[in-house]
Protein backbone atom coordinates (compact mmCIF):
# COMPACT_ATOMS: atom_id res chain seq x y z
CA UNK A 1 0.00 0.00 0.00
CA UNK A 2 1.29 3.45 -0.83
CA UNK A 3 1.13 6.40 1.53
CA UNK A 4 -1.41 8.05 -0.82
CA UNK A 5 -3.66 4.98 -0.66
CA UNK A 6 -3.39 5.06 3.13
CA UNK A 7 -4.32 8.76 3.14
CA UNK A 8 -7.44 8.07 1.04
CA UNK A 9 -8.62 5.43 3.49
CA UNK A 10 -7.64 7.56 6.49
CA UNK A 11 -9.74 10.42 5.11
CA UNK A 12 -12.81 8.16 5.17
CA UNK A 13 -12.04 7.09 8.74
CA UNK A 14 -11.54 10.68 9.91
CA UNK A 15 -14.75 11.82 8.24
CA UNK A 16 -16.64 8.99 9.94
CA UNK A 17 -15.10 9.44 13.41
CA UNK A 18 -15.56 13.21 13.42
CA UNK A 19 -18.86 13.08 11.50
CA UNK A 20 -17.62 15.71 9.06
CA UNK A 21 -17.59 15.06 5.31
CA UNK A 22 -15.64 18.29 4.75
CA UNK A 23 -12.41 17.03 6.32
CA UNK A 24 -9.47 17.14 3.93
CA UNK A 25 -6.30 15.56 5.28
CA UNK A 26 -2.76 16.58 4.49
CA UNK A 27 0.50 15.25 5.89
CA UNK A 28 0.58 18.20 8.30
CA UNK A 29 -2.97 17.77 9.65
CA UNK A 30 -2.93 17.44 13.43
CA UNK A 31 -5.35 17.67 16.35
CA UNK A 32 -5.19 21.46 16.30
CA UNK A 33 -6.65 21.44 12.77
CA UNK A 34 -9.83 19.48 13.58
CA UNK A 35 -12.19 21.11 16.04
CA UNK A 36 -13.50 18.00 17.80
CA UNK A 37 -10.16 16.17 18.00
CA UNK A 38 -9.62 15.94 21.74
CA UNK A 39 -8.09 13.18 23.86
CA UNK A 40 -11.25 11.08 23.93
CA UNK A 41 -11.77 11.35 20.17
CA UNK A 42 -8.10 10.51 19.69
CA UNK A 43 -8.73 7.13 21.34
CA UNK A 44 -11.79 6.58 19.12
CA UNK A 45 -9.77 7.60 16.07
CA UNK A 46 -6.89 5.23 16.82
CA UNK A 47 -9.37 2.37 17.37
CA UNK A 48 -11.14 3.16 14.08
CA UNK A 49 -7.85 3.31 12.16
CA UNK A 50 -6.72 0.02 13.67
CA UNK A 51 -10.02 -1.59 12.68
CA UNK A 52 -9.92 -0.18 9.13
CA UNK A 53 -6.39 -1.40 8.49
CA UNK A 54 -6.63 -4.57 10.62
CA UNK A 55 -3.54 -3.63 12.63
CA UNK A 56 -2.51 -2.45 16.08
CA UNK A 57 -0.32 0.55 16.79
CA UNK A 58 2.27 0.24 19.53
CA UNK A 59 2.08 2.70 22.42
CA UNK A 60 5.34 4.23 21.16
CA UNK A 61 3.80 4.80 17.70
CA UNK A 62 0.64 6.36 19.14
CA UNK A 63 2.54 8.70 21.45
CA UNK A 64 5.07 9.58 18.75
CA UNK A 65 2.64 10.53 15.95
CA UNK A 66 2.72 14.28 15.45
CA UNK A 67 0.45 14.47 12.40
CA UNK A 68 -1.59 12.49 9.89
CA UNK A 69 1.39 12.12 7.56
CA UNK A 70 3.24 10.13 10.20
CA UNK A 71 0.16 7.97 10.77
CA UNK A 72 -0.18 7.30 7.03
CA UNK A 73 3.51 6.40 6.78
CA UNK A 74 3.19 3.85 9.60
CA UNK A 75 0.07 2.32 8.03
CA UNK A 76 1.68 2.13 4.57
CA UNK A 77 4.87 0.58 5.98
CA UNK A 78 2.94 -2.02 7.96
CA UNK A 79 0.89 -2.95 4.89
CA UNK A 80 4.10 -3.93 3.08
CA UNK A 81 4.89 -6.63 5.65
Amino acid sequence: MTKNEAMERLTKVFRNVFDDDEIVLTDATSAKDIEDWDSLEHINLIAAVEKEFKMRFTMKEVSGMKNVGEMAAIVAERAKK
